[in-house]
């Protein structure tokens, strides 16, 4: 097999197992070959994939690999002329790998194996790497490219698949979060999220109204703010944020969550993503700072006000109990403070963080009746088998000892009825 002489499409440390597969093509080893078919058996587990897991494992590698020609096409949606005899010569070597006959194996027990990897079953549980999106798509291109008998068929397919759905883990994965492993900043993704949908969210109309728009705006390239979302607990702030994603996934809208211990690390998260096809939400869960912390001055120098300008394709949006985010106390008034001399200069300074984000959205705390009109929808929802009158009886006994009246207390509420034989 001709993989070393790939120009491209090299093949990393992380394509051992690609690597060990071609040579047993070249020649076959009964101990390495029981040790490869492991490795694919192991790898089909934790991504959830079936069917020939040799072609899924073969595109796993195409989806996933950043390179001068699936960047171009994920930025450009359209090969750059220069790259095209490269790009076609690594593609008919990849589809030789593709279409290699296993019947050139040695006969004997390996041709059980062998089927066992060649017509896998897909598993009902899914893997741990992808969600069941992610790795239908995996699977179903596996068997497209795999039916392919002229390279440049091959060849459209995979870049359909860039201009399309992108490429590595910001083309195939919707959130990440930072991690940081011996110094280095890694955006990683994030494998499962929640699927809530703005439907599933009851109430909020004016709020999830303004979201929509600020987003819509965003994905759509025309002008957006940086978002806060503040209220009181429970009343879906950071669901809606959730939903926003799910909506606008197929838009190029992506999500990183960061938090307070790691806004030193943002530059680089920016760095990292400032050259992607993408809009990028920069997401902060339950942001409020104390009298002492000051991990706000990093926010605010990368909102506004650093000297590099935040990329164009990158917002921030935010949830909070608190309207102000930093802690304020009665001294912050007064005309004389231990130690400060100017208040108002003190006052302005823990202010001018909430005035960087364009866009404020309330979230109240419903009243009675929307409380009420919350719990009927998403009972009537779940099938909920009660009465209208002994559900909201139930109800307000609830509220009074599980945190009042707020949406997250009304599906916490449906949830222990669907736990118990009084909602079935």
């Amino acid at each position: 097999m001709r993989e070393t002489e790939l120009i491209l499409y090299r093949l990393g440390e992380r394509d051992v197992l690609i690597r060990d597969m071609a040579r047993l093509m070249e020649e076959f080893d009964l101990v390495s070959f029981y040790d490869v078919v492991n490795r694919i058996l192991e790898m089909a587990a934790q991504n959830g994939f079936y069917g020939n897991l040799w072609h899924c494992c073969l595109t796993d590698f195409l989806l996933n690999h950043e390179n001068a020609y699936s960047l171009g096409c994920e930025i450009h949606g359209e090969s750059n002329a220069s790259l095209k005899e490269l790009v076609l010569h690594d593609f008919e070597i990849i589809s030789e790998l593709y279409h290699y006959d296993f019947n050139l194996f040695p006969k004997g027990a390996h041709k059980e194996v062998l089927s066992s990897i060649l017509e896998f079953k897909e598993s009902v549980k899914g893997g741990n790497i992808y969600n069941d999106r992610i790795r239908s798509l995996i699977c179903e291109t596996a068997v497209m490219l795999g039916g392919c008998k002229k390279t440049e068929d091959f060849g459209e397919i995979v870049t359909k698949c860039y201009e399309k759905y992108g490429v590595g883990k910001f083309g195939l994965h919707k959130a990440f979060r930072i991690q940081n492993q011996n110094g280095k900043t890694e955006v990683v993704p994030i494998r499962r999220i929640t699927h809530v949908n703005l439907d599933d969210l009851v109430g909020y109309e004016i709020a999830k109204k303004k979201l929509i728009e600020n987003t819509e705006a965003f994905v759509e390239g025309r002008r957006a703010n940086n978002c806060l979302l503040f209220g009181d607990a429970g009343t879906g702030k950071s669901s809606s944020i959730k939903a926003i994603i799910n909506q606008y996934y197929d838009q190029g809208l992506r999500i990183i969550e960061i938090y307070k211990h790691q806004f030193q690390e943002l530059n680089e998260v920016l760095a990292q993503v400032k050259n992607r096809n993408y809009k990028f939400i920069i997401y902060m869960d339950d942001l409020s700072f104390e009298e002492n912390e000051l991990e706000y001055k990093y926010l605010k120098a990368v909102i506004e006000g650093g000297m590099e300008k935040k990329p164009d394709h990158v917002l921030i949006y935010a949830t909070s109990n608190r309207r102000h985010l930093i802690r304020e106390t009665f001294r912050d008034k007064e005309d004389r403070r231990e130690g400060d001399i100017h208040t108002g200069d003190t006052v302005q300074e823990k202010l001018s963080l909430v005035a960087r984000f364009g866009v404020t959205i309330y979230f109240e705390a419903p009243m009675k009746k929307e409380f009420q009109q919350i719990v009927l929808t998403l009972a009537k929802r779940n099938q909920v088998e009660m009465e209208d009158e002994a559900i909201l009886a139930e109800a307000n006994k609830w509220e009074l000892y599980h945190g009042g009246m707020s949406g997250r207390s009304a599906q916490q509420f449906i949830d222990y009825l669907l736990g118990t034989k009084v909602g079935k």
